[in-house]
């Protein structure tokens, strides 16, 4: 089933953050019909910095590469600004569609972005990002890759400029709309009600961040039809990190931190490795 379908469903699609091929086998097998790749958690895995728009347009894509050849879920891609104009915005939705993204999320913030719950952004034009809406609409090659447009007015511009962009966004020709950063549940439960009964809503649970964390229930409750947790997954293994190497390091031995991770065997078995090892055997030339 395409995203596109998918979304047709009243029960709200939870898409986890990923950021390469381990971490989406491991939100697939754990039952997830959809995927996350923000560039965020590149920023933060690939480069070890925040998320100030320093991931280019081609370390996106390589990861959604290697992420395609390990699952078969669709898989929402961050597209930041377009990286660039609406002609930039286009050769992203053609480069990402080749690595095999689904639904590419495009913000209005001028470039570079910063993550949508720091403070200090600032925004483009609401006609320049509509252009880049329509640009994108324009360029892809299957009408079942979505446009999800965000916007980050609501902490630069406030809640009513937010709400009218969104409209404006909605009519250049967005497939989902993103209000980045709400500041209370009442602005949560506002935007669905605006725009919810016309056009499918993403809502973004950052932990510790500007938004009240909601669970799953209580947003398609309120109309939102995905809900993402884009660094979740990156919080979560870097302070398991932190304590690993600051275990070895007082210890000289990974023993005392043993039940906290995976033996060599226990991998092995995660990331299937008999099963690969057996199918690559298949083709061996055993009449040779």
């Amino acid at each position: 089933m395409s995203l596109k379908s998918r979304l047709k469903n009243k029960e709200i699609l939870v898409a986890p953050g990923v950021y390469d091929g381990l971490t989406a086998s491991l939100a697939e097998k754990a039952g997830f019909e959809a995927l996350y790749l923000s560039g965020a958690a590149v920023a933060y895995t690939r480069l070890g910095r925040p998320d100030i728009g320093l991931s280019t347009a081609s370390e996106m894509a390589d990861t959604m590469t290697l992420i395609a050849d390990r699952v078969s879920l669709p898989v929402i891609i961050d597209a930041d600004t377009g990286f660039g104009n609406a002609l930039n915005a286009q050769r992203t939705m053609r480069l990402y569609e080749r690595a095999g993204a689904s639904a590419l999320q495009i913000e209005d913030q001028t470039y570079p972005k910063r993550c949508g719950h720091l403070s200090d952004k600032s925004l483009i034009p609401a006609q320049e990002m509509a252009g880049k809406i329509a640009a994108m609409a324009d360029a892809r090659a299957n009408n079942d890759t979505l446009i999800i447009a965000r916007t980050d007015a609501i902490a630069v511009e406030g809640y009513r400029a937010a709400t009218d962009r969104a409209e404006i966004y909605l009519e250049a020709g967005a497939d989902v709309l993103f209000l980045e950063a709400p500041q209370s549940r009442e602005q949560l439960t506002s935007i669905a009600d605006q725009f919810a009964p016309r056009v499918p809503l993403l809502a973004n649970m950052v932990e510790g961040g500007a938004t009240p964390i909601l669970g799953a229930n209580d947003l398609e409750a309120q109309g939102y039809s995905i809900v993402i947790f884009p660094g979740g997954i990156v919080r979560a293994l870097a302070k398991t990190a932190q304590a690993y190497y600051q275990s070895l390091a007082v210890n000289g031995s990974n023993k005392p931190f043993a039940q906290n991770m995976f033996d060599f065997g226990g991998l092995n078995e995660v990331i299937g490795t008999a099963e690969m090892l057996e199918a690559g055997a298949r083709y061996d030339d055993t009449q040779g």
